[in-house]
């Protein structure tokens, strides 16, 4: 049985290169888009000395074309169709990080993969939050300018409540991100003792 509880922030410190544990299976991040997944996963694979995968990119490799056209070129359902094999392909490789599409974690059968695969990590940004991150950026196609807070606000409300089923839960702040990345380990940290107690851990951070 696997728990979700927020991590609470901790005093800024300078972070350690290197962690002194492996997490046991890849680390998964969800949420959604602006909370941080990509930067933190990679810095977070830096600190476990892991490689880093991007699912949206390996989606867009795989069809060939941006992740808005996928469905327009071929067909509907071809988006979640392909984010599935994409995951499953990432989580038979070795031990890494992922982090995923903003919508990724919504579907069953990926969710399901995913809880069975990996350890997910919801980076969890409330709305002001988000909108400061997305607002502007060309490259946030699912989000038509001047709708940022209606269309963010919606996805809040359809997303979070499956957000929720990730194993671990860490609050995203405007922060520096290496803070975010030592909280987001502490808390991997707390679920592999709780859920791993033959899992040997010397130190969270």
């Amino acid at each position: 049985m696997t728990s979700n509880s927020e991590s609470t922030p901790v005093p800024s410190r300078p972070a350690s290169p290197l962690v002194s544990f492996m997490p046991p299976k890849p680390v998964v991040l969800v949420g959604l888009m602006g909370c941080g997944k990509t930067s933190i996963g990679k810095r977070l694979s830096k600190r476990f000395d892991l490689p880093f995968s991007d699912s949206d990119y390996e989606v867009e490799q795989a069809a060939g074309c941006a992740i808005q056209d996928i469905e327009s070129i071929f067909g509907e359902g071809a988006l979640q169709t392909g984010e599935y094999r994409v995951v499953s392909r990432l989580l038979s490789q070795p031990v890494q990080v992922v982090a995923t599409g903003c919508l990724t974690f919504m579907s069953q059968k990926t969710r399901d993969l995913i809880k069975e695969k990996a350890i997910s990590v919801w980076l969890k940004a409330d709305l002001p939050t988000l909108l400061m991150r997305v607002t502007g950026r060309k490259d946030r196609p699912m989000i038509e300018s001047g709708k940022e807070e209606e269309v963010v606000t919606k996805m809040m409300e359809d997303c979070y409540p499956i957000f929720e089923q990730s194993d671990i839960c860490v609050q995203t702040y405007d922060e520096p991100t290496n803070i975010t990345v030592d909280r987001v380990i502490i808390a991997i940290s707390d679920f592999i003792q709780s859920q791993y107690p033959d899992y040997h851990i010397l130190k969270s951070v």
